[in-house]
């Protein structure tokens, strides 16, 4: 099998880096495995480990600093018969640490080389999340004031089912590099090297010193028992395909004519579980129904059971290009957190505004005609108020028609919620007309 490496960009570190070793080491198990280069992505971000995606004639992702695992992992999903092989620093391992937690926790089939130097070489020599608390480097005391990571023990914790901790400088390492890409499902190799142009100049660091500083811990050496389970992709796949399939998105054929030819907008202002963003909904849907665009702007609260809900609604013969209103032509009213929200835009509103407004709740003084209705009078419950608001708007012929609301709800709704809904729309009365 012949190698795999860039003859025209050739590995360059600087002279007794344990990265060029490693490079054509990796190369070594490519040609092992037999692997050609349309068959492997490398993925890499920054740092010295991040040249790694310039030195082979294979695919290639280099992205940012940390997060090299996140694009491996939607590769790998996209195209699971590619050989997919992740090169970070120690110090981007500890930058995406969560990253990492995240692929042991998954098991996709992806192989992590952590180039492990104890610092951030490419930058100047500070301190990363492996640098031991005693070593001199360029970002001065820090590193005393923290525990280095031990990769492959947070790794076994997080789930990872195959984790090796080695010396660059094994004469087995091509071995090692294979095993772990040959292993179906995550496997981390967190490999241990000189870094000369920084750490090395400021701390005793030899590969018997590695070999040394390894035997005292804990052994890492392959499949770890406890985390062993079905590959995160293939599992995937197989629940999918007996998911329910997603219906195609509703298909909606304009069947009759607008109220308006003019852009109209209307603004819904109500209070959490009044299901005034279903309202928005089904009066798009409406729209829709008479051959209209229509845009939907939601605006709630991170409580969701509490507090204002809003939507504003677009409606126009035209493409809509801007979907924000400065002044509404229609402002339903049916809870007093939405008016909070709100207050101002009452302001805007002149004469030909018109305001629906639910009984007993305030809304500021101005010129827009008032339309009042009391659904608590004909037995409507507040969730059912925004619905029953369409139907008052229907039956007015503002900005809908029934026809046009009995379509968007027979679109939107199946069975006893449709009967119930229609039943509400129909039910429901006006109002008391227009006030000043």
């Amino acid at each position: 099998m012949d190698s795999l490496l860039n003859a025209a960009r050739p590995p360059v570190f600087c002279p007794g880096c344990s990265h060029e070793r490693i490079t054509h080491t990796l190369d070594k198990a490519f040609r092992q495995m037999g692997l050609t280069g349309e068959r492997i992505c490398m993925v890499s971000d920054i740092g010295c480990s991040g040249l790694f995606d310039t030195f082979f004639h294979t695919h290639a992702l280099h992205g940012l600093h940390g997060r090299a695992l996140t694009y491996a992992a939607g590769l790998k999903l996209a195209r699971p018969e590619l050989t997919v092989v992740v090169t970070m620093g120690d110090g981007g391992q500890g930058i995406g640490g969560a990253h990492l937690l995240a692929a042991c926790r998954r098991n996709l089939d992806l192989t992590l080389l952590v180039l492990n130097n104890f610092n951030f070489g490419m930058t100047g020599g500070q301190y990363s999340a492996t640098t031991p608390p005693g070593a001199a480097v360029g970002s001065g005391f820090l590193n005393q004031l923290e525990r280095p990571l031990d990769v492959c023990e947070v790794a076994k914790a997080a789930g990872a089912p195959y984790g090796v901790r080695c010396s660059a400088y094994r004469n087995d390492l091509p071995d090692v590099i294979q095993r772990a890409i040959e292993f179906k499902g995550f496997s981390v190799v967190d490999i241990w090297g000189i870094c000369p142009g920084r750490f090395s100049k400021r701390n005793r660091l030899t590969p018997k010193a590695i070999e040394e500083s390894l035997d005292r811990l804990t052994p890492a050496d392959g499949p770890v028992a406890a985390n062993q389970r079905r590959e995160f992709g293939e599992h995937y796949r197989e629940l999918a395909a007996a998911q329910r399939v997603v219906p195609p998105p509703l298909a909606v054929t304009p069947r009759f004519a607008p109220v308006s030819a003019a852009r109209q907008e209307v603004l819904l202002l109500g209070s959490a579980g009044q299901r005034i963003l279903t309202a928005g909904e089904l009066l798009c849907l409406a729209g829709l129904h008479a051959g209209l665009k229509a845009t939907q702007k939601n605006d709630y609260d991170i409580t969701v059971l509490r507090g204002p809900s809003i939507s504003e609604l677009v409606l126009s013969p035209e493409a809509i290009d801007y979907t924000g209103m400065s002044r509404p032509d229609v402002v339903v009213v049916l809870g007093p957190e939405g008016v909070a929200r709100r207050r101002k835009i009452f302001e805007t509103l002149t004469a030909a505004s018109m305001v629906i407004q639910a009984a007993g709740v305030e809304v500021p003084a101005g010129p827009a005609r008032i339309h009042r209705v009391d659904f608590k009078a004909q037995g409507f419950k507040p969730p059912d108020w925004a619905l029953a608001s369409l139907g008052v708007l229907a039956k007015l012929n503002v900005v809908i028609r029934p026809e046009m609301l009995e379509a968007a709800l027979a679109a939107r709704l199946k069975g006893e919620a449709l009967s119930g809904a229609l039943d509400t729309v129909r039910r429901v009365e006006p109002g008391d007309g227009t006030a000043a």
